[in-house]
Order: structure tokens, then sequence, then C-alpha cells
């Protein structure tokens, strides 16, 4: 089928098409000639073939699901008549079968940004200051002193925020891995390029005890005074709110010096780390802005900088894609460990790994999860997998990786900004209002209409693939270009409103006692 046929055929194997616009009833098209059998919508799947009921369906020249019904030659296909099925498919998992190293740079073409240089030799991308509570008993505190420093940027231009990183844990959960994943987050957040120097606070009783979280973290006060401890306020010791914000109030004021006196120097683009993000996904992100995305996840590459993939639950159903490209069987078994946590995870707490699609993930034409799956990974480029990372683990194997989050979005970003991810790239096509501080955010839409809705909101737009104005790799370098100039300070939509205060959002996996 052409490029401008109103079905898009992405795959010759593949039982279904996509809708380049509303179909009708019986309208005659190339490849269907009698049409859909009803309206087909935008960015939705139309059945090139009859599909007999309990058959597979293929989209990207892969299983998405299994026909419910049979399904007949120009049906809408959907939530009514494809399903999850049993939930396994025979995959070929084939370990670096696909594990091809990307074409090498070309002399002088090295990239850089204007970044802040840490002592520990990573970059940032903004120059934040930190006020982290141990427990979200002193969330309340945290916050007041955060306030007292609203305007901080008047004073100190070089300062891009005094930053209160709150959560609902700390307590009441269980010793041993738990706490330490919540300490290993926060401590990520502590030592992030992005930030110059930081404070905590902490009531005093609580499970994640102060002096243990300082020990295990290897905290130190990073910019500032490196090897000195850092700033701890106690509530129960100093002898309550007041007086902990006063005391957090003086404690920050003793950082802003230090800080303001950083300055962006010259950086090569390898000291990016680029965390892989979608949300509010729709049956196009899988066809524009994740593949455009995967293409500048390779520039990256190229370059020596991380890429981290996130999101296992909407990796099961394509982690085969993954396995071929994985380095080294240990790598390859790493990835396929964490899917199988997650099946059984989700059979523990009653749920399947395909209540993943939300309500408006269908709306915009994702029916299960293979097929959001399929799309998702498209984030991720060509290269090789390098490196499987446990949840805000720190990422620091050049190349691509993937980390254990989940698909919730603010949960996942946590876990890819701990871990050292100093930029996040979002695609999204139902329209995403995503900010997170400190890492900016760079906003793709899949589609047109989308863009023009919420242009305020969106940094870029990849729906020219879909009308057939531009190519994946023509956005794809678009995306890299401006990754440089956001790296360099130049703000996202989301950082021009002041959003990204509320998305820190530590996983929280076990029973709260």
């Amino acid at each position: 089928m052409s490029r401008q046929s109103p079905l898009l055929l992405l795959h010759p194997s593949d039982d279904v098409a996509v809708a380049r616009y509303d179909l009708a009833a019986a309208e005659p098209l190339e490849g269907l000639p009698g049409g859909p059998t009803g309206p087909v919508p935008r960015g939705h799947k139309v059945a090139l073939r009859a599909v007999g009921a309990g058959q597979p369906v293929r989209k990207y020249g892969q299983v998405i699901g299994y026909a419910e019904t049979a399904i007949a030659a120009g049906e809408w296909v959907h939530t009514h008549n494809l399903g999850f099925g049993s939930g396994e498919i025979e995959r070929d998992f084939a370990v670096g079968r696909a594990a091809q190293p990307l074409p090498p740079l070309e002399p002088g073409a090295e990239r850089y940004f204007d970044g802040y240089l840490r002592s520990d030799g990573r970059a940032g991308t903004r120059n934040y200051l930190a006020v982290i509570a141990t427990v979200n008993c002193a969330a309340n505190v945290c916050q007041a002193i955060a306030r007292r420093f609203g305007d901080v940027r008047r004073q100190y231009p070089a300062i891009d925020g005094v930053l209160p990183l709150v959560h609902k844990g700390g307590c009441g959960g269980k010793p041993g891995w738990e706490l330490e994943l919540l300490q290993r987050t926060l401590a990520g957040f502590a030592k992030h390029p992005n930030v110059a120097g930081y404070v905590l606070v902490g009531l005093g009783c609580e499970g994640n005890q102060l002096a243990d979280f300082i020990a295990t973290g290897g905290l130190v006060r990073l910019e500032v005074t490196p090897r000195e401890r850092p700033a701890a306020i106690l509530m129960q010791e100093i002898g309550g709110t007041q007086r902990a914000i006063d005391a957090g109030v003086a404690a920050v004021e003793r950082l802003l010096p230090a800080a303001a006196a950083c300055r962006r120097t010259r950086q090569p683009a390898s000291k990016l780390a680029l965390g892989l993000q979608c949300g509010g996904s729709d049956g196009l992100s899988g066809i524009t802005a994740n593949p455009a995305l995967g293409v500048c996840a390779d520039e990256l590459v190229r370059q020596g900088a991380v890429v981290v993939l996130g999101e296992t639950p909407e990796v099961y159903g394509a982690e085969h894609l993954l396995t071929r490209r994985a380095i080294s069987p240990v790598v390859a078994q790493k990835l396929l460990a964490r899917i199988a946590w997650w099946k059984e995870y989700t059979a523990a707490s009653g749920f399947c790994i395909d209540n993943n699609p939300a309500p408006g993930n269908k709306e915009g034409g994702l029916t299960t999860i293979f097929e959001k799956s399929l799309g998702a990974v498209a984030k991720a480029g060509s290269a090789p997998l390098s490196a499987v990372y446990e949840y805000a683990e720190p990422c620091t194997v050049p190349g691509l990786g993937h980390m254990d989050t989940p698909g919730y979005d603010p949960v996942s970003a946590t876990g890819q900004v701990a871990g050292g991810c100093n930029l996040i790239v979002f695609t999204t096509g139902r329209g995403s209002c995503f900010g997170f501080k400190p890492a900016p955010v760079l906003k793709v839409a899949t589609n047109t209409p989308l863009y023009q809705r919420m242009e305020p909101d969106m940094d870029l737009n990849a729906g020219g693939i879909f009308d057939g104005t531009t190519t994946v790799r023509e956005v794809g370098l678009r995306i890299f270009e401006r990754l440089l100039t956001l790296a360099s300070g130049e703000a996202s939509k989301s950082e021009a409103q002041g959003l990204g205060d509320e998305e820190f959002n530590p996983w929280i996996i076990g029973c709260t006692m």
C-alpha cells in the first residue's frame, strides 16, 4: 500500500492495518475493496483478512492478541473481538542474535552541551537545591522550608529552585529490601548531578532512621562541602515543626552561595543520561513518536551517553525484541527474570498484566498489553541492550539499558532519575501534562490534532510522520537537537509552566503495616 493510502500497513505479515482517518462503512479502500464493515476511528485497526476465533492477530509483524470471535475482513478490530488469550505467546528470545553495534561516530561528529560538571565527574543539566524528607511525617516541614525560597532565582539566577522531595513512605513497611529500595531512591536524588546540595529532614522515630539512611546512602553534601556530613534535622530532637522549619531555612541559606557559584561549562554529550517515558499512549505511539525517540536514543548511544528504558509491564509481550539485542546471556536473563517477577506480582495481587492499558489508551486505539508493549519498546531504538537495572539503581553503563519500574509514569520516572537520568523524553498520544523536577522533560505528541489542541504542553509534534509530511528519522534527529538545547538550559514547556513538583513518587511495593 502506498504511503498516502487511507490504510497504513506496518508489516507484510500483518492481519490488520491502521486507519489514517475516520473510515466510513463500505468505503472502498486499496487492499480492502469491500471497505470496512462498519466505522473505524482514526488510529484504530481494521482487519485485512478473515481471522478465525482463537487465532492470533498480528501487527508490527508480531502477535498482539487472539481473536475472541471470528473476525471478518474489513471489521474493526478492538476490545470487542480481540483479547489477551492465556497471556502466553511462544517467543523466540534468540539471545544476542540482533546485538549489532551502531555505526561509530565520524571524526568531528562529537556533540556537546553546556552543563554543570560535578565533583563525581557527572554533569548536571539543572542546578537545584533539595530538601528531602526521610518519612512522610516530615513532608510539611520540607514543603514549608522550600516555600521560603520560592523566589530564589531573583537573587541567585544560577539556582533553578529549592525543591522539596516528599513522599508517602518511610515507615510502616517491612525492614530489609523494601526500606533499602526507598533509601536507594532518596540517595539517588540527593547525589543527582542536577542537585548541587541538599538538606535532610526526618521526624525521629520512623523506620527510615536518618543516621542509617546517611550511612547506607553514602551521603555527602555534593558541591558545597563534599567531605562534610549533610545538614540533617530531626523534628523530635529539635523541638517540633516550627523549629525544624527555621533550622531547615538556615541550612538552605548556608548552601545558597556555593550553589549559586556553579557555572555551566562545555560538556560532551556522553555525560547525558536520558530516561525514556511514554504516557497517555494511543494507537499512533508505536508508529510516530516512539520510533522517532528510538532514533534519538541511538544517536545518544553513539555519542557514548546512557539511555534508560523503563516500565517493565509495558515491555511484556515484546521482551523477545530486547533479548535478541542483549550483549550477553546474563543481561537477557536479568530482563526475563524481571518479567517473571511481574507475572507473579500481578497474579498475587489479583491482577493481570493486560489490565495495564488504561481507558484512554483503548480509546486511542490500543487493545492489549502486547500491542502497547510492541509500540513502547520502539523508544529503545536499535542499539544493543547493555544493562538491566533494578529500580533506582545507578545507571552507569554507557549505551541502552532497561530499568525495572512500574508503568505508572511518576513512579517509573522517579526510578530513572534516582538512577542518574538528567533528561527525560515523554511521548504521549492522549495528552500528558507531565513535568519532573529536577530533570527537565521534553514532551512529544504522537499526532497533529493533539499537538494543535495542547500546544502549550507539547514541545514537539511527531504527527507529521503519520500525516506523511516528515519521516521518523527527521523527527528523531529533531528530538536529539532539542535535547542538547534543553540540557544547556533552555526551558521545556513543562518547566515554563512551573510543573514537576508533585511527580516525585518512590515505588512502594509491599504491605503497609
